[in-house]
């Protein structure tokens, strides 16, 4: 493949305008992008020229490692820039993330791309902009102290005819300024020292910028993953067999060769793949071709009650216990009444609506690859290791994918993509199809919440038993995992997984004696199954804030009281929690009594509301829930949610609640719909129709109620409002018709299967 490469340094001898545009290859940020001085060097952190440049027109470019998923962070990102340096947010420019021009600002994920890589930006400009009034200083013959800085423009003050743009200061130069860069990834410390804007000053900071990324996605011009074409290019499919990644006893090559256009197929280990000159080819050859998988020695569970029954039962490899504070044995001993309940969470998709899919061109010594992946570095490390190439030898262009939700965290396809190309010597395209997606993509882990509680003689509780037993994530690269492909070429795993999170499991309340803990049991097995496990969004927590959320409805319910109520007698002096309550209670228009409420008079439908907190990475938030229930056919509608949200500092509010928005709706579809359904021979969840999300005509009304704390940091707001979600419903669902679901999806048969018990005589 040709590959057009130019240094910073040539760049800004040239016209010194950089414009980020979405065309086909090569993207502009290959052009022109950020390197280190020395050709083909890499960028190092402790350079100012590797965080942002100034064109000659005054534009400023920023080389940021972190990527747009969809949520609007390249704006925001580009906002908390423009607000350091005083100028038009219109001169910003997100160079797109090339491996080989920007920092490794760590994986894009976690909800942690404000919070992590806003501050590495921020002092970065930070830095930029004391240099530059260094220059104006010397140019204007003012002290820095005089001057002052509009629109990218420096003048004195009580004298601004006398004045100095940046890009007449710096324009097509280098600063060549050494700055302070310690830790790595999204843990890194840039320019602490440097004194950044107090956010009193702020002025664009907290606005609701138009995202610069939508104007081409609404009129079609903007370029995915998917859309990505290279000269010479090749498609590619891999085959994989329904149940276990075992090695294929025989490969019949005569059965698809009657389908024109066939290049290869290919072998390694038990990876098989096809490539084509054309896709449709690709796909017929992926389908026709016969191979005859040998007897793999691990099994599928061939039912979700085997898993439950795995996490129940099974040892854990390690415990995680973030609360452990009195003795809540003792005090449910001397309990005047014990409460105990058991919770169950499915395997769950993440649902991309474009399936994974990469292009990669891999040479002798060397590889680059087209991915919409959340962790380049992490892609790039992988490759290399797979292929046995250093890490400087591959190069990752980013490109956006359809949907992520944490599945573009473990980049399969990219992997894929590097072994048909390498085998063929050609850049190759691989797109799963949809099969593949629902079938062997990492999956939101199955887990099981045990929750005990007692309450004295006046109804308070005074012991607090959680427990969320759940698989680790085992699908990853990095940290001793590895992914699909790397696997069934024979690399091994060396260790047990990631953790699903720990939060949610009501460490939120002050309980006098409380345990939260998350034991994680063992799932890596001798061969990968289709019941791999990944980061699902805000991983762990929407189960585990089911669970305790949930159970505080129930205690609340059996005391008589009010739940809202009865939430804030434990709250203490957690006052974001409480703000974040009231918020959305006032919002909802909550009526203070108990659940449920009051039977209707034979009525086939019935309403309810229901509240759940969280807080998630110190982004706190509170929920309403507003449901229908058809009691004859079981369906519930959610006809309004309510919920309210703190992170801190806003950078964006109309992104906010677009982030929000989102993942309420989203998590109104997992709660209601989603499960992934298995048995020994593979999953059986493998479209649309067997595994249905949320329609259009099905989303409630939305309402977010957004508390801004400006002198905090900003945190995150990918994630956090998915937490929550599930717990308001079912609570909302037991307030309409007296039944406790503690199994999601809340499904019609599962809702009739409880009025029933319910309406049972005794």
């Amino acid at each position: 493949m040709r590959d057009t490469n130019f240094t910073r340094r040539q760049f800004l001898k040239g016209t010194g305008a950089l414009v980020v545009s979405f065309n086909l290859f090569p993207s502009a940020s290959s052009l022109f992008a950020q390197t280190a001085d020395k050709a083909g060097g890499e960028p190092d952190p402790t350079q100012l020229d590797s965080w942002l440049a100034v064109g000659k027109d005054g534009t400023v470019t920023v080389f940021s490692g972190k990527v747009d998923l969809g949520t609007g962070v390249e704006t925001a990102l580009a906002q908390i820039v423009a607000e350091e340096l005083d100028v038009p947010f219109n001169r910003i420019k997100m160079a797109s993330l090339d491996t080989s021009k920007v920092i490794d600002q760590g994986i894009t994920a976690g909800s942690r791309t404000v919070e992590r890589g806003g501050p590495q930006l921020r002092q970065a400009a930070a830095v930029a902009r004391q240099e530059l009034l260094k220059l104006a200083a010397a140019r204007l013959g003012s002290p820095a102290e005089q001057l002052t800085v509009k629109d990218g423009i420096v003048s004195v003050i009580g004298n601004p005819a006398k004045k100095v743009s940046y890009g007449q200061l710096i324009g097509g130069k280098q600063f060549n300024v050494k700055i302070t860069a310690t830790g790595t990834g999204w843990d890194m410390k840039v320019a602490p020292e440097a004194q950044a804007k107090n956010f009193k000053d702020y002025k664009l900071v907290g606005t609701s910028v138009s995202r610069v990324e939508l104007p081409p996605k609404l009129t079609g011009e903007f370029v995915y993953a998917h859309d990505v074409r290279i000269p010479g290019m090749l498609h590619g499919r891999v085959v994989r067999p329904p149940t276990i990644t075992s090695k294929p006893a025989n490969i019949d090559e005569n059965s698809i060769k009657d389908i024109p256009g066939i290049v290869k197929v290919v072998q390694e280990g038990s990876f098989v793949g096809v490539v084509a000159r054309s896709e449709w080819a690709a796909i017929n050859a992926a389908k026709a071709l016969k191979v005859t998988w040998s007897q793999p020695s691990t099994k599928m569970p061939a039912s979700s009650e085997e898993v439950f029954s795995i996490l129940k039962d099974t040892k854990s490899l390690r415990d995680q216990v973030p609360v452990n504070k009195g003795n809540p044995e003792s005090a449910l001993a001397q309990a005047s009444k014990k409460y105990e309940a058991t919770y169950h969470w499915p395997f769950q998709l993440h649902g991309m609506i474009g399936p994974s899919c990469a292009v990669a061109d891999v040479g002798k010594d060397s590889a680059t690859i087209y991915t919409g992946t959340q962790g380049s570095f992490d892609t790039r490390k992988a490759v290399a290791e797979m292929l046995g190439f250093p890490e400087k030898n591959v190069r990752v262009l980013y490109r956006e994918a359809s949907g992520s939700y944490g599945r573009m965290g473990a980049d399969d396809v990219s992997e894929d993509a590097a072994l048909l190309s390498r085998a063929v010597g050609k850049p190759v395209r691989v797109q799963w199809m949809r099969d593949d997606e629902h079938g062997w993509e990492p999956k939101g882990p199955a887990q099981l919440e045990l929750v005990r509680a007692g309450v004295d003689a006046q109804g308070k509780i005074i012991a607090w038993d959680f427990s969320d037993r759940s698989f680790p994530l085992t699908a990853a690269s990095g940290r001793g995992l590895r992914l699909l492909a790397s696997r069934q070429i024979g690399m091994k795993p060396t260790a047990d997984g990631n953790s699903n999170g720990t939060q949610g499991g009501g460490e939120i309340y002050a309980f006098e004696n409380q345990k939260c803990a998350a034991p994680l049991i063992p799932w890596v097995q001798a061969d990968e199954t289709p019941l791999r496990t990944g980061y699902l969004r805000a991983p762990g927590d929407m189960a585990r804030c089911f669970a305790s959320e949930s159970f505080m409805d129930e205690i609340a319910s059996d005391l008589r009281v009010d739940p809202v109520q009865f939430r804030f007698r434990y709250l203490a002096e957690n006052k974001r929690v409480a703000d974040a309550l009231i918020a959305v209670t006032k919002k909802a228009s909550w009526q203070e009594r108990p659940s449920p409420a009051p039977a209707s008079d034979g009525s086939k439908k019935a309403t309810g509301r229901g509240v759940a907190l969280s807080n998630r990475a110190g982004t706190i938030c509170g929920a309403v829930a507003e449901v229908e229930v058809d009691k004859s056919s079981g369906n519930v509608t959610v006809k309004r949610f309510t919920l309210s949200h703190d992170c801190g500092l806003i950078i964006n509010p109309d992104g906010l609640k677009n982030q929000i928005e989102g993942n309420i709706i989203q998590s109104v579809s997992r709660a209601l719909l989603e499960e992934v359904k298995f048995d020994a021979t593979g999953i059986k969840t493998l479209d649309w129709t067997s595994y249905p999300i949320i329609k259009f005509p099905d989303i409630p009304e939305v309402e977010v109620v957004l508390i801004n704390r400006p002198e905090m940091p900003a945190l995150g707001g990918g994630e956090p409002s998915s937490a929550p979600v599930g717990a308001a419903i079912a609570n909302a669902i037991f307030d309409a018709t007296g039944v406790r679901l503690r199994e999601a999806p809340f499904t019609p048969q599962r809702i009739l299967a409880g009025l029933q018990q319910k309406n049972r005589p005794a």
